[in-house]
């Protein structure tokens, strides 16, 4: 028997962050492209930049900075911010299993 739980962080009662828009900015820094990365995730470029906007709305930061169009291309990739929040997101889960996989152990 394992347990499995789902994490994620409201602002003011509101969805903000979890293991999806996580997912999300992953693959726009790992892909370089938004819409590629919402294609990956099968979601649509709109749905994409609507998690976008709302989680930069509530932190007041930037979590992803455009790089303009030239020779090699234009892009998009994670700010100082928006990799740190997926750093601190990953350490909360971590300690979360762990909590609960101890919890688990004792109780059953």
């Amino acid at each position: 028997m394992t347990v499995k739980s789902k994490v994620w962080i409201e602002i003011q009662g509101l969805p903000f962050f979890g293991e999806g828009r996580r997912d999300l900015l992953n693959n726009i820094e790992t892909i370089g492209s938004i819409s590629q990365a919402a294609k990956k995730l099968g979601i649509s470029y709109k749905k994409a930049w609507s998690y976008i906007t709302s989680m930069e709305n509530r932190l007041g930061v930037k979590l992803v900075k455009k790089q303009v169009g030239g020779k090699g291309g234009g892009g998009t990739a994670l700010t100082d911010e928006g990799k740190a929040l997926i750093d601190k997101f990953n350490k909360l889960l971590a300690g979360t299993q762990e909590a609960i996989d101890l919890s688990f152990k004792e109780i059953f």
